[in-house]
């Protein structure tokens, strides 16, 4: 059942991971968390220009980690249609792009839902990207900062962050019940579902699909450092030609691996997981999924790779559906 250049099926799912954790990793986190919420998000809401007659469609910014001015879109029904609090989805995008159109939210809305989309900082939405780190920013936000001596300064724990902000800040608007919350997303948008609900474990249901940034070392080893994951090849023929680092250099991205995280998470997920998957490997999935200690169901495409699986969409509307009872 699993593809060639994977491990089989039966392994995948005792599979734990390879990329080495930092002794300090439970502490990192505790110690971004504080940071986090020692920021004032200072949060605005700006009527957006699209409006439709059943939900109120907003730009709502707020001010991250390192001082970065963050936006989402945010959308709530209309009170007189949708009296009461509402459950909430936040949503996460693919690497490089952004938060989308606001249309693609409303059959959210249009069922009873708040519904926030971020932007992440320094891709292809209108969030900022501070910068200010050594090293490396040519290609790719998972080295951003690996040169940095702080690891504080990697990009990626500012926009892991970032979801758990724009998290809380929903869970504080008047309208939301924080007690029904969910997150989802493909790809990096499925790493940061899984980032989401680890920092943030309030959150009630996770939809992460092929989730990206997990297990960096089997990815080099599978030779699979393209595509999405060329950054790690791009920064060792700069930066460390002859591997001498290599161990170091695992272990620092350990930080902003998910797997690590996923531990945390208490909410149920339901994920989502193609076998020919070249971009974000099966195993470094399962890696994921198999240190999730909360209920938890895998749906498995044999057939299908880092591309849309049908049905699976459908799946995660009935199952974010279950937040209105």
């Amino acid at each position: 059942m699993a593809a060639l250049f994977e491990m089989p099926l039966e392994k995948l799912k005792q599979y734990m991971g390879i990329n080495p954790i930092p002794e300090d990793f439970d502490s990192y986190w505790d110690r971004a968390l504080t940071e986090m919420k020692s920021v004032d998000p200072k949060v605005e809401l700006v009527p957006a220009e699209f409006q439709v007659p059943f939900a109120e469609c907003f730009h709502l910014y707020f001010t991250g980690v390192k001082g970065a001015r963050i936006h989402a879109k945010y959308l709530r029904p209309k009170d007189k249609l949708y009296p009461g609090k509402h459950p909430a989805v936040l949503q996460f995008h693919g690497y490089s792009g952004n938060c989308g159109d606001w249309q693609s939210k409303l059959n959210y809305v249009a069922a009873g839902f708040c519904v926030a989309a971020l932007d992440c900082r320094g891709q292809g939405g209108l969030s900022e990207d501070v910068g200010g780190v050594k090293g490396n920013t040519y290609k790719g936000h998972i080295i951003r900062g690996l040169d940095d001596p702080d690891p504080d300064n990697l990009l990626f724990r500012q926009i892991f962050l970032d979801t758990a902000q724009l998290a809380k800040i929903v869970m504080s608007f008047p309208e939301v019940d924080e007690t029904r919350v969910g997150a989802m997303g493909g790809s990096q948008g499925g790493g940061l579902t899984i980032a989401c609900g680890a920092l943030e474990p309030r959150i009630k249901k996770l939809a992460p699909v092929f989730p990206f940034l997990a297990d960096y070392k089997r990815v080099w080893d599978m030779d699979l450092a393209k595509a999405a994951y060329e950054e790690l090849m791009m920064y060792f023929r700069l930066f460390d030609p002859k591997h001498e680092r290599e161990n170091e250099i695992f272990t620092k991205l350990g930080y902003i691996d998910i797997q690590h995280l996923a531990g945390r998470i208490k909410g149920e997920v339901l994920m989502g997981t193609g076998l020919q998957d070249t971009i974000c490997p099966p195993s470094t999935q399962f890696a994921v999924y198999n240190k999730i200690k909360s209920k938890k169901r895998i749906v498995i495409y044999p057939d299908f790779g880092h591309e849309a699986l049908p049905g699976f969409d459908d799946m995660v509307y009935s199952f974010m559906l279950e937040l209105l009872q």
